[in-house]
């Protein structure tokens, strides 16, 4: 089996062209999900003015064992997904949309993925929007987690939004994360909603919509390019 078995998944490519595109969503599906089914959360917050990058896991999943578990128990899959994040934001970034002007928004196991790559590669991004999702790793991972993370959010806005009743994901993990990220310089958004399972609801869509449309304004109705 190869290390990197992400690799060779391309990213689904939708919206506006990069090329003139305003600013840009990376748009990262959960276990069992897909590019595709992506796209409507994109539509739902309005980003139709967007270039749309949504990346592909192998076999539809981006890591085999559950978050909380040790990250070693995820390798190497856990790398190589993260690796398509990381080539994903650098391919945007080199067709001219800067990260401030990107938001980066996942759905369960992508959200998870989501908040872990941002916390890694902590910059000014247009936003990261997770939905259902918190940082990875198990209790002594959490613990240590400063080791592998670097950077400085600036400020970036990053949303966290999940169900108490989530038999996913707990929501104790959901507000340790949004500490930690806080403490790195995040603009932490933290919505936990009651009685609400592992699923995506309008409050979560109202969020990503408000995010979306400070990144557009600053960003500017159009762009030209060199």
């Amino acid at each position: 089996m190869t290390h990197d078995m992400h690799a060779h998944e391309k990213p689904l490519v939708s919206g506006v062209p990069l090329s003139v595109a305003p600013y840009a969503l990376v748009l990262v599906h959960g276990r069992g999900g897909s590019a595709d089914g992506m796209l409507p959360i994109a539509r739902a917050a309005g980003a139709t003015d967007a270039a749309l990058f949504a990346p592909r896991a192998a076999d539809g999943s981006w890591y085999p064992n559950r978050f909380l578990d040790p990250m070693d128990s995820n390798e190497p899959f856990l790398t190589s997904a993260l690796a398509s994040i990381d080539r994903t934001l650098r391919d945007i970034i080199a067709g001219g949309v800067p990260a401030k002007r990107i938001v980066l928004v996942g759905f369960s196991q992508g959200a998870c993925l989501s908040l872990e790559y941002a916390a890694r590669h902590a910059q000014r991004l247009g936003g990261v929007a997770a939905l259902a999702g918190a940082l990875i790793g198990d209790e002594h991972d959490a613990r240590d987690g400063d080791r592998q993370y670097v950077g400085d959010f600036a400020g970036t806005p990053v949303f966290l939004g999940c169900g108490d009743a989530d038999s996913h994901i707990p929501e104790a993990r959901v507000r340790a994360s949004a500490a930690l990220l806080g403490q790195r310089g995040a603009a932490v958004d933290l919505r936990i909603y009651p009685g609400i399972g592992h699923n995506i609801i309008g409050d979560q869509l109202d969020a990503l919509r408000a995010m979306v449309s400070v990144v557009r304004e600053h960003a500017g109705a159009t762009r030209t390019t060199g």
